[in-house]
């Protein structure tokens, strides 16, 4: 009986595994297609070719598009991963009056959409002139409280002897966040930092409202305004592989932390 429900577990699994896989060949079948392709393959391709490829890399702003996504999400993941440590903390380790109603206020605003504040964000950051710049692309995302909240959570459960002997040692404030705090919260900082990294180079609608020039447009917006122009579908597909490429290299690279990171909880309980 137990045979059986495993069988039918595995098999509901692949599935779903290709339901999930299957629009990602599509897209690479669409990349390698020769140009009259039909949008939507019949069947395999008579032949492939890397013209899509390399005509989406050379032409347009697409390696300026590519820049700015990568700005956007690399300085984003460094500033979020250190100001969330730090008060991540904060919240976790440090007693202070208003501790808690901070904390708490700071997480009720995961309740708020991002649609609710994207015309008050907008209009702020136009009269700080901000509109159509790097800063004003980056700095209203900075504030993430989802981060806070995991560090603060990660941060309670290490033991406080550690902390308690850091003081006995006359270690400071900075030096017990960098030595201690820094290098034991470093699985959940790469996976925090794969979570942010992907949020910001798939994000959408806050470049597309922040980009009023073709030079500021990330890769997300960028691919958007290609659908409304006269460009082969296979070009499309080609510039969207290409932007999935970044995201399997961070994933590789750090999936060892990931692993990590969930063995740690199921260890805390």
């Amino acid at each position: 009986m137990r045979t059986h429900r495993l069988t039918w577990a595995h098999l509901i699994a692949l599935l779903f595994s290709i339901a999930t896989v299957l629009p990602f060949v599509m897209v690479i079948v669409l990349a390698v297609s020769p140009p009259n392709a039909p949008t939507i393959p019949q069947q395999w391709p008579e032949s492939l070719t890397l013209q899509n490829l390399r005509t989406t890399l050379t032409a347009g702003n697409f390696l300026r598009w590519t820049w700015n996504s990568f700005l956007y999400a690399a300085v984003s993941v460094v500033i979020i991963l250190l100001t969330a440590s730090m008060a991540g903390y904060a919240f976790a380790k440090k007693r202070f009056p208003g501790r808690d109603l901070i904390f708490w206020s700071f997480l009720a605003t995961l309740m708020v959409p991002v649609q609710a504040t994207l015309i008050p964000m907008f209009v702020l950051i136009s009269r700080l002139e901000g509109v159509d710049t790097y800063w004003g692309l980056i700095v209203p995302t900075l504030a993430n409280s989802q981060a806070v909240f995991l560090m603060r959570q990660f941060i309670r459960d290490l033991p406080d002897e550690l902390f308690d002997a850091a003081k006995v040692d006359g270690a400071g404030e900075w030096r017990t966040f960098w030595q201690i705090v820094l290098p034991l919260t470093r699985p959940v900082l790469a996976t925090l930092g794969i979570f942010v990294f992907l949020w910001h180079w798939n994000d959408f609608l806050w470049p597309l409202v922040m980009a009023q020039t073709d030079d500021m447009r990330t890769l997300t917006v960028g691919l958007a305004t290609l659908n409304t122009e006269t460009v082969p579908q296979a070009q499309v597909m080609a510039g969207a592989l290409v932007t999935v490429i970044p995201c399997l290299v961070i994933f590789l690279l750090l999936q060892r932390h990931i692993v990590a990171s969930v063995a740690s909880t199921g260890i805390k309980g």
